[in-house]
């Protein structure tokens, strides 16, 4: 039950003097800006970026290559470990850890293990350290280095805010020829991490009285390999902690595995749970909301109306929860009365925890909700670094959408647009500006838009039948821009088969002409080409038709985009579903034609079925001896069969 329940409902309530319990209202999630209550992490092995390769088959050693990032800097040592294969330590490997301003501990069996690293490794390593790395200043020259260093790259993993990595050794030689980096990319084979968890949120209600507090943990439907248990680590504060509740939200048949240190705390699990070192069978869980909404109002309910953590995660077989001490709950910002804020670093972590900016391979568009910018206050502008760039204001939320090209963005970073948030707060008649600097990431992928014109502007998903569209495919690659190709574009429509217009950057359809793009800038490539979709005559005018491009590079990676597109015949009347303009001329034809043959028909019936007195009028008063007069008359002036039957 949401804020929109049927309004009967809350009134029922309110007369049997019980507050409704499935209302969240008062309670708004905002980002923890402050000493976060407690601390999430969890395993995986989906990267942000990653690659594997049989490049180094054959060569002298086996390549393993990590990068960390950090979101701010960590208290503990970065604790990575290298394994072998069931069969042991056969073959020499090198472990290629980039990891500026961090310390490590590195572990291995193997002991021709090489580390390469610009870390600092701390006490505890049991491997001996090669030569420093050289400086690398992203992805592709670190690659590029390992590739000529040692022949071959086996794998590559981006990481951010990593506890621990497990690296294990192998090579397949069923993998790509080459490591080229994907988004997303499930390093399953060769590693498993665990990684903290920083996008805290919580809330409490304005009219809460209480402290006792809930944690929320929602894990994220899984859509690739299911799990179907949980192991939670939970650990809590030296002092008791009794009034706080713990609320786990899965799939119903999920099970959790709760390991629990010095914790007396409330459970309400949405699956299956068991208490390890507890000889007890599994505990039934309960119907939890999956909504943010219903969680909160389900933690009111249970009369906790202090949301100290709210934390979504992606699904994890390995979860680790600290929970701190009880104090940090009383400082969770509320809707009402958030806490005074620092005077310059809550504009900083809190835009940089929302990351509100999104950019594609040429436009940067950002959108703040006003309700985020509570705790700040006194928001009443907002530009990028170049000022006349200001954002659109309503009621709720400011927005703004520009090229990259346009205000002050920086295009130097590797994969980055740079620019600044500057935000102007007024307080009286003192105004100030607060400037955030901010980094957006492009995602490596194929853009497809479709135009009206050759002007290449406002882009639509509208096909018009037997008038000219114009196709753009674009995408950045800033390693070897050169190498990426246009493979090939379709147009498919329902009931008919699919058409190809372009393959390997050349036009195949009929009425398909290639057009010259802009230069490749920073990256950038972009094909262009401009086609009429013709409906051939009688056959019916689809509703939609989807657009097909694929880009690849050499060595056979390739990105696929689909764009979804609805087709509008100008001919076509509003509502009708099968009628064309020639079913339309013909149904009308047809009718005119039945019409006229009809009338005809009518009025050969009328003329050959007249009766005979209408055409021989006699008059019953003329005398007898002008008879033969009259009957001579007639028979002269009449041509028809009947008046010459009469004078026989």
């Amino acid at each position: 039950m949401g804020p929109r329940t049927a309004p009967l409902l809350p009134l029922l309530l309110a007369l049997l003097g019980r507050p409704d319990p499935g209302r969240a209202e008062g309670c708004d999630l905002q980002p923890v800006t402050g000493e976060p209550p407690i601390t999430l992490s969890y395993a995986t092995s989906t990267v942000p970026r990653g690659c594997i390769s049989n490049s180094s088959v054959g060569t002298g050693h086996e390549v393993h290559v990590l990068s960390v990032e950090w979101s701010k800097a960590s208290a503990f040592p970065l604790k990575v470990s290298v394994v072998p294969q069931a069969g042991g330590c056969t073959r020499p490997a090198v472990l290629v850890l980039l990891c500026a301003r961090c310390s490590a501990i590195v572990t291995s069996p193997c002991p021709d293990l090489l580390v390469r690293t610009d870390a600092r490794l701390s006490l505890g390593t049991t491997v001996t350290p090669g030569p420093e790395l050289p400086a690398a200043t992203g992805e592709g020259q670190l690659l590029a280095w390992a590739q000529g260093a040692y022949g071959g790259v086996t794998s590559y993993s981006e990481l951010r805010d990593p506890r621990w990595v497990q690296v294990r050794l192998g090579e397949d030689t069923g993998s790509p020829p080459k490591c080229v980096p994907q988004e997303r990319f499930n390093a399953m084979p060769h590693l498993e991490t665990e990684v903290f968890f920083h996008g805290v949120k919580g809330c409490s209600r304005g009219d809460a009285q209480s402290t006792r507090a809930a944690h929320i943990v929602r894990l994220q439907p899984e859509h690739s390999f299911p799990i179907a248990e949980v192991n939670l680590s939970l650990s809590c504060p030296e002092r008791t902690v009794s009034d706080q509740i713990l609320i786990l939200q899965s799939r119903a048949n999920l099970t959790w595995s709760l390991s629990v240190n010095n914790c007396h705390i409330q459970f309400l699990v949405s699956g299956n749970y068991k208490i390890v070192h507890i000889s007890s069978p599994l505990i039934p869980g309960k119907h939890l909301p999956d909504t943010e909404q219903g969680l909160i109002a389900k933690a009111f309910e249970k009369n906790y109306s202090v949301i100290a953590s709210y934390s979504t995660i992606p699904a994890s077989a390995r979860v680790s929860l600290e929970i701190q001490e009880h104090e940090a709950v009383r400082r969770v910002p509320t809707t009402t009365n958030p806490p005074p804020p620092p005077p310059n670093m809550l504009p900083h972590m809190l835009l940089l925890t929302l990351q509100p900016w999104k950019c594609t391979d040429e436009t940067m568009e950002i959108v703040i909700a006003r309700s985020h910018l509570e705790p700040i206050k006194d928001v009443v502008n907002i530009t990028l670094r170049d000022i006349s760039c200001q954002a659109e204001k309503n009621a709720t939320h400011f927005m703004l959408k520009t090229p990259l090209s346009h205000c002050g963005t920086s295009l130097e970073g590797r994969g980055h647009a740079n620019n600044e948030l500057i935000l102007s707060l007024a307080k009286g008649a003192v105004l100030r500006s607060v400037r955030v600097a901010f980094e957006c990431n492009i995602p490596r992928e194929l853009f497809l838009r479709l135009f009206p014109t050759a002007a290449f502007e406002a882009p639509q998903t509208e096909l018009e039948v037997n008038k000219e569209a114009f196709v753009q495919a674009s995408m950045r690659w800033e390693d070897h821009p050169a190498d990426l190709q246009l493979k090939e574009c379709w147009l498919v429509a329902p009931g008919r088969e699919p058409e190809l217009l372009v393959e390997a950057g050349e036009a195949r359809g009929a009425g398909v002409v290639v057009m010259e793009g802009p230069p490749s800038s920073h990256g950038r490539k972009v094909w262009r080409f401009r086609f009429i979709y013709a409906v051939p005559e009688g056959r019916r005018v689809p509703f939609s038709a989807t657009l097909k491009c694929k880009a690849g590079l050499q060595n056979n990676t390739i990105f696929e985009k689909v764009l979804e597109v609805t087709v509008k015949d100008s001919w076509r009347l509003p509502n009708n579903r099968g009628l064309g303009l020639a079913a339309v001329l013909g149904i009308t034809f047809g009718a005119f034609l039945i019409g006229a043959l009809l009338t005809a028909g009518l009025w050969y019936i009328y003329s050959h079925t007249r009766p005979i007195s209408k055409l021989q009028p006699v008059s019953s008063t003329a005398p007898a001896s002008e008879s033969s007069s009259t009957n001579h008359s007639i028979g002269s002036t009449q041509s028809t069969p009947c008046s010459t039957s009469s004078m026989a």
